[in-house]
């Protein structure tokens, strides 16, 4: 085929995949439990969309192991609202979110964060990419009290929307059970935590196809306290 041809082709492809609207990509979860952790954390390798991507990332465990995350397509990673430090724990640990927008991917991509204050210490790294996106529209961001159920804050949307959300619960377990509500979808967890303990996490999503108002509640056994995310990209 010929180059001019080819271009062609591949830009009609790409044209059409972001008519299509934002929709979830790869995704991972990587969990490492206290002293078995290594430096740096680094996710499985998945394959991403070259571009025309949003990736998400959270960095959640020692609030000393506070480094910016870096990928194999030295993508530009940028604080996802504010850091949140967990209670009862005395500023110990905490969870920060991170966003690459323009994302650049493709083959074998891993994420990788740096461990400088504790390098065997528990540490979750989850990674999702939401193809055909351009922009976070907006967050939520809360700190539920210990409940059964426990409600995210509510995002708004113009248009159809690509939903995440976070649960990352405070208690001191290590076998739990994480279903979302609202129609959302759970797609990683660790909850099935190692002897040793961890960082336990919830990844849910929703496509919605029209503008709105939408929110998450989590159900969670046993209960405990969460410090939650709901992030709407269009």
């Amino acid at each position: 085929m010929p180059l001019l041809s080819f271009l062609t082709v591949a830009a009609s492809v790409l044209t059409a995949s972001a008519a299509q609207g934002p929709v979830l990509g790869a995704h991972d979860f990587l969990g490492q439990g206290e002293g078995l952790g290594v430096s740096p954390a680094v996710t499985r390798a998945v394959d991403t969309q070259p571009a025309g991507s949003v990736f998400v990332v959270f960095n959640a465990g020692y609030a000393s192991n506070d480094a910016v995350p870096a990928d194999t397509y030295r993508n530009r990673w940028r604080p996802l609202g504010r850091a949140v430090s967990y209670a009862n724990y005395g500023g110990r640990f905490a969870v920060q979110g991170y966003v690459a927008l323009a994302g650049k991917g493709g083959p074998a991509h891993t994420v990788s964060i740096e461990k400088r204050g504790e390098p065997a210490g528990e540490l979750s790294l989850p990674f999702v990419e939401v193809r055909n996106a351009t922009h976070v529209q907006d967050i939520a961001q809360s700190y539920a009290e210990p409940s059964l159920v426990v409600s995210s804050g509510d995002v708004r949307v113009d248009g159809p929307a690509t939903l995440l959300a976070f649960w990352w619960g405070d208690g001191g377990v290590k076998r739990m059970t994480v279903t979302p509500g609202d129609g959302f979808q759970l797609i990683d967890a660790f909850t099935e935590l190692p002897d040793e303990s961890g960082v336990q996490g919830a990844v849910a999503w929703k496509q919605v196809d029209r503008a709105g108002t939408y929110r998450v509640h989590w159900t969670a056994a046993p209960v405990q306290g969460a410090a939650l995310w709901l992030i709407a990209i269009r």
